[in-house]
């Protein structure tokens, strides 16, 4: 639910103009949903990325996901014998830049699977009451965050009640005139609204998490949907991983280091 897209631009006309949308009201969850939550932050992800195919019809299945180690650029894709490479082009732009992050896609895929192979098997290894204590210990921490998120809001809501009687008494002893007074008290009201939306988002953020607490351990059932996976897909990548950080080879291991961000 969005409000406030426009606004007065003065206490002496009734003429509005648009707003910017970080001044908008805005509530989610207010309606029932046509499209899964889930699918929904998938795609807006995707749109964001605006990635483009290396060819005609085909996007890398790392595409806007590889990130350079040292500089955090997005790796770019070219191909070279026949085979083709993720690099940094930072290290083209000068010597001091960047020192270049480069790696093989087909070795990138090979080593997303077994650090993929090898959390499937550490985590169903642990007994239930591990993952338990994991999956808690993980959403407990997000609801202390959304409960400090309300306290400050409350706070700020409070500190807004407190300046409205003092805009009042002003009114009273003369400092602000009366159109002075509306004026403040009208961005005061539409502040606490916007915070109180807030509060009521943040609360039913913590009661969906508390649902997940006590519905138990859903990534389970996630990862176990790629127990025997074998080669990736793009869609795979973008519901697994949320960015993956590739460095420079070592020469004397000839090892590429891969720091993989998971998105569960």
């Amino acid at each position: 639910m969005v409000q406030g897209k426009y606004g007065s631009i003065s206490y002496k006309t009734k003429q509005n103009k648009p707003r910017p949308k970080d001044q908008w009201y805005i509530v989610e969850d207010t309606h029932e949903p046509i499209i899964d939550r889930d699918l929904w932050n998938r795609v807006q992800d995707l749109i964001k990325q605006k990635a483009k195919p290396f060819k005609v019809g085909k996007i890398g299945i790392f595409a806007r996901k590889a990130r350079c180690m040292y500089c955090g650029y997005t790796l770019r894709t070219v191909r070279n014998h026949g085979y083709i490479y993720l690099q940094c082009e930072t290290k083209w732009v000068s010597k001091d830049s960047c020192i270049g992050a480069h790696i093989p896609v087909r070795k990138l895929e090979k080593t997303v699977i077994d650090e993929l192979h090898k959390l499937i098997n550490e985590y169903l290894d642990k007994d239930e009451v591990e993952r338990k204590i994991e999956l808690n210990n993980n959403l407990n921490g997000k609801i202390t965050k959304l409960e400090k998120d309300i306290e400050g809001y409350e706070k700020k809501i409070g500190e807004y009640s407190i300046g409205l009687q003092q805009l009042y008494l002003d009114k009273v002893k003369g400092i602000i005139s009366e159109n002075q007074f509306v004026e403040f008290s009208k961005n005061f009201a539409n502040e606490k609204e916007r915070l109180e939306g807030l509060i009521v988002d943040n609360r039913k953020q913590i009661s969906d998490i508390e649902e997940k607490i006590h519905a138990g351990d859903n990534r389970r059932q996630i990862i176990e949907q790629y127990t025997n996976i074998e080669a990736l897909d793009r869609e795979t990548v973008e519901k697994l991983i949320d960015y993956i950080l590739v460095g420079k080879k070592d020469e004397i291991t000839k090892e590429v280091p891969v720091e993989i961000h998971w998105n569960f």
